[in-house]
């Protein structure tokens, strides 16, 4: 059993802090959808949330919990590109420099945001290592303060507003599903349903090319992610010693999805609910839609993740 969990009082403080520099983004509901899968669905749409997606969240509360002497050498990250968004504008926010290391790989509009936010941007190698190491270098020469995407409890305690707004408005679910890459988002999901609706089960939805988190759990240890290969950039990361104890504990299953089935569930997002959902914030649809005959007439959450995508190179 994890240790040391912020207590239900602590996350309701935690999201009032922080409700004033993010969004209460919307739920939505769609008939054709609901019908499509035989359930009822509320979207959680983190697509509207400030910098794009859900990581403003974490990134604002995780700067809070620092407090500005601390960082007054400034805060660095790696991140494919919405955690670096939203460290950067939580700096910005608060008047400190941003660091971000980010892959070669970049998406284009991923990128563009971060420097619109002023922070500086260090290239690295595609895969995961390759960012920590040249974050590692970055820090020892500047002395900024590291901030992980999603192996921080008091950035995993900033996602866990997003559950409590969801259980606030779609009340006495019978299950939510999230997307899981670091676990940063599954773990604040899990944690705030455990202390807020503790009947609501959690479910996981990852991609069957980057299934680490499937491996870990499965095999009782973290296991690291080397090579993934999949649509869904902001899924290519590990589990750590912070997320993984808390999945393993308190998600009740991580379903995979292949890249047609994340591509499917994205385009039906996009026609259904006119919205615009990057392929990360598809993938906790396709996990429900792969199994829904699981879930008839249940009342079902969907964390839709984020919604940046570069709309010049869509899937579809």
């Amino acid at each position: 059993m994890q240790k040391n969990l912020p207590d239900k009082e602590k996350l309701q403080k935690i999201a009032e802090h922080i409700k004033p520099f993010i969004h209460r983004t919307p739920m939505l509901t769609s008939t054709s959808l609901n019908s499509l899968a035989g359930c009822e669905l509320y979207f959680k749409c983190e697509n509207f949330q400030k910098t794009g997606s859900f990581k403003i969240r974490g990134a604002m509360n995780a700067v809070f919990e620092l407090g500005r002497n601390a960082i007054a050498n400034g805060i660095i990250t790696h991140s494919s590109g919405n955690f670096a968004a939203a460290l950067a504008y939580a700096a910005s926010r608060i008047g400190t420099k941003a660091t971000i290391v980010m892959p070669e790989n970049v998406t284009p509009s991923k990128r563009d945001a971060v420097l619109g936010y002023g922070a500086e941007i260090v290239y690295s190698g595609n895969v995961p290592l390759d960012r920590e190491q040249k974050c590692d270098e970055v820090i020892a020469s500047t002395g900024a303060v590291f901030v992980h995407p999603s192996n921080n409890i008091n950035v995993i305690s900033g996602h866990s507003s997003c559950a409590i707004e969801l259980i606030s408005d779609a009340e006495s679910l019978d299950a939510v599903f999230a997307p899981v890459g670091g676990g940063g988002l599954l773990s604040g999901i899990a944690i705030g349903f455990k202390h807020f609706s503790h009947s609501t089960k959690i479910f996981a939805g990852e991609p069957l090319n980057a299934d680490d988190a499937y491996r870990s759990i499965r095999s009782g240890k973290i296991v690291p992610q080397t090579h993934p290969d999949t649509i869904a950039d902001g899924l290519r990361t590990s589990l750590g010693d912070v997320t993984f104890p808390i999945i393993k504990d308190h998600v009740s299953e991580i379903i995979r999805v292949s890249e047609e089935e994340i591509i499917d569930a994205m385009k039906l997002i996009w026609e259904r609910l006119k919205i615009v959902a990057e392929p990360s914030g598809a993938v906790a649809f396709a996990a429900l839609l792969k199994n829904s005959s699981l879930f008839n007439n249940k009342k079902i959450g969907i964390i839709i993740s984020g919604g940046n995508v570069n709309v010049s190179a869509l899937p579809f």
